[in-house]
Protein backbone atom coordinates (compact mmCIF):
# COMPACT_ATOMS: atom_id res chain seq x y z
CA UNK A 1 0.00 0.00 0.00
CA UNK A 2 1.34 3.40 -0.98
CA UNK A 3 -0.03 6.74 0.22
CA UNK A 4 1.94 9.70 -1.07
CA UNK A 5 1.42 13.45 -0.75
CA UNK A 6 3.63 15.46 -3.08
CA UNK A 7 4.15 18.95 -4.43
CA UNK A 8 5.65 17.74 -7.71
CA UNK A 9 3.44 16.86 -10.70
CA UNK A 10 3.06 13.16 -11.49
CA UNK A 11 2.29 11.17 -14.62
CA UNK A 12 -0.80 9.00 -13.99
CA UNK A 13 0.03 6.59 -16.81
CA UNK A 14 3.47 5.88 -15.36
CA UNK A 15 1.98 5.37 -11.90
CA UNK A 16 -0.57 2.91 -13.30
CA UNK A 17 2.08 1.01 -15.24
CA UNK A 18 4.23 0.67 -12.12
CA UNK A 19 1.23 -0.31 -9.99
CA UNK A 20 0.23 -3.10 -12.42
CA UNK A 21 3.71 -4.55 -12.79
CA UNK A 22 4.08 -8.13 -11.54
CA UNK A 23 0.46 -8.71 -10.54
CA UNK A 24 0.04 -12.32 -11.68
CA UNK A 25 -2.62 -13.09 -9.04
CA UNK A 26 -4.66 -9.88 -9.33
CA UNK A 27 -7.77 -10.09 -11.49
CA UNK A 28 -8.66 -6.39 -11.60
CA UNK A 29 -6.98 -3.02 -11.31
CA UNK A 30 -9.10 0.12 -11.28
CA UNK A 31 -7.62 3.60 -11.40
CA UNK A 32 -8.95 7.12 -11.15
CA UNK A 33 -7.17 10.37 -11.97
CA UNK A 34 -8.60 13.71 -10.87
CA UNK A 35 -7.53 16.72 -12.95
CA UNK A 36 -7.73 20.41 -12.02
CA UNK A 37 -10.36 22.24 -14.07
CA UNK A 38 -10.08 25.77 -15.40
CA UNK A 39 -13.86 26.24 -15.04
CA UNK A 40 -14.05 28.47 -18.12
CA UNK A 41 -11.30 30.75 -16.82
CA UNK A 42 -12.70 31.10 -13.29
CA UNK A 43 -9.86 29.00 -11.87
CA UNK A 44 -6.28 29.98 -12.61
CA UNK A 45 -4.84 27.67 -9.96
CA UNK A 46 -5.92 25.37 -7.18
CA UNK A 47 -4.01 25.30 -3.93
CA UNK A 48 -4.16 22.40 -1.48
CA UNK A 49 -2.77 22.58 2.02
CA UNK A 50 -2.10 19.60 4.28
CA UNK A 51 -0.41 18.92 7.59
CA UNK A 52 2.46 16.52 6.91
CA UNK A 53 2.36 13.60 9.30
CA UNK A 54 -1.32 14.16 10.03
CA UNK A 55 -3.00 14.29 6.62
CA UNK A 56 -1.03 11.35 5.23
CA UNK A 57 -1.62 9.31 8.43
CA UNK A 58 -5.39 9.91 8.21
CA UNK A 59 -5.45 8.95 4.54
CA UNK A 60 -3.37 5.87 5.38
CA UNK A 61 -5.87 4.89 8.09
CA UNK A 62 -8.79 5.09 5.65
CA UNK A 63 -6.78 3.31 2.96
CA UNK A 64 -6.01 0.41 5.30
CA UNK A 65 -9.68 0.19 6.30
CA UNK A 66 -10.64 0.12 2.58
CA UNK A 67 -8.11 -2.61 1.90
CA UNK A 68 -9.73 -4.76 4.58
CA UNK A 69 -13.33 -3.82 3.77
CA UNK A 70 -13.05 -4.59 0.05
CA UNK A 71 -10.51 -7.43 0.27
CA UNK A 72 -7.94 -5.60 -1.84
CA UNK A 73 -4.61 -7.05 -2.88
CA UNK A 74 -3.13 -3.55 -2.86
CA UNK A 75 -3.84 0.13 -3.37
CA UNK A 76 -2.08 3.35 -4.18
CA UNK A 77 -2.98 6.97 -3.53
CA UNK A 78 -0.88 9.85 -4.88
CA UNK A 79 -2.23 13.30 -4.01
CA UNK A 80 -0.83 16.69 -4.92
CA UNK A 81 -0.48 19.47 -2.41
CA UNK A 82 0.61 23.03 -3.07
CA UNK A 83 -0.28 25.01 -6.19
CA UNK A 84 -1.81 23.06 -9.09
CA UNK A 85 -2.51 24.48 -12.55
CA UNK A 86 -5.59 23.60 -14.62
CA UNK A 87 -4.95 20.43 -16.60
CA UNK A 88 -2.57 18.96 -14.02
CA UNK A 89 -3.41 15.78 -12.15
CA UNK A 90 -4.45 16.35 -8.53
CA UNK A 91 -5.07 12.81 -7.37
CA UNK A 92 -4.40 9.26 -8.53
CA UNK A 93 -6.04 6.25 -6.91
CA UNK A 94 -5.45 2.66 -7.97
CA UNK A 95 -6.94 -0.45 -6.41
CA UNK A 96 -6.04 -4.08 -7.08
CA UNK A 97 -8.35 -6.98 -6.22
CA UNK A 98 -9.15 -10.50 -7.27
CA UNK A 99 -12.38 -9.29 -8.91
CA UNK A 100 -13.54 -6.09 -10.62
CA UNK A 101 -16.49 -5.21 -8.35
CA UNK A 102 -14.28 -4.92 -5.27
CA UNK A 103 -11.67 -2.89 -7.17
CA UNK A 104 -14.32 -0.48 -8.53
CA UNK A 105 -16.09 -0.06 -5.20
CA UNK A 106 -12.86 0.49 -3.29
CA UNK A 107 -11.68 3.18 -5.75
CA UNK A 108 -15.07 4.90 -5.55
CA UNK A 109 -15.05 4.72 -1.74
CA UNK A 110 -11.52 6.14 -1.51
CA UNK A 111 -12.30 9.01 -3.88
CA UNK A 112 -15.46 9.91 -1.95
CA UNK A 113 -13.36 10.09 1.21
CA UNK A 114 -10.57 12.11 -0.42
CA UNK A 115 -13.03 14.55 -1.98
CA UNK A 116 -15.07 15.31 1.14
CA UNK A 117 -13.45 14.07 4.34
CA UNK A 118 -9.67 13.97 3.97
CA UNK A 119 -7.92 16.70 5.96
CA UNK A 120 -7.03 19.02 3.09
CA UNK A 121 -7.69 22.73 2.84
CA UNK A 122 -8.48 23.82 -0.72
CA UNK A 123 -8.27 27.29 -2.17
CA UNK A 124 -9.21 28.36 -5.68
CA UNK A 125 -7.33 31.26 -7.28
CA UNK A 126 -9.09 33.16 -10.06
CA UNK A 127 -9.38 36.56 -11.71
CA UNK A 128 -11.53 37.82 -8.81
CA UNK A 129 -9.07 36.66 -6.12
CA UNK A 130 -8.88 33.57 -3.95
CA UNK A 131 -11.62 31.65 -2.16
CA UNK A 132 -11.68 28.61 0.08
CA UNK A 133 -13.51 25.57 -1.32
CA UNK A 134 -15.77 23.39 0.82
CA UNK A 135 -17.20 20.00 -0.15
CA UNK A 136 -20.50 20.31 -2.00
CA UNK A 137 -23.76 18.73 -0.85
CA UNK A 138 -23.24 16.09 -3.55
CA UNK A 139 -19.71 15.34 -2.30
CA UNK A 140 -21.03 14.85 1.23
CA UNK A 141 -23.95 12.68 0.07
CA UNK A 142 -21.57 10.52 -1.98
CA UNK A 143 -19.38 9.95 1.09
CA UNK A 144 -22.36 9.14 3.32
CA UNK A 145 -23.26 6.12 1.18
CA UNK A 146 -20.31 4.27 2.70
CA UNK A 147 -21.26 4.86 6.36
Amino acid sequence: MIVRLQTEPFEPGALLTDFCRGRSETGAVVSFTGIARASAGATQALELEAYPGFTDAEIGRIAEAARTRFGLDDLMIAHRIGRIAPGEAIVFVATAAAHRREAFEAADHLMDYLKSRAPFWKKEHGPDGARWIEPTARDLADAERWD
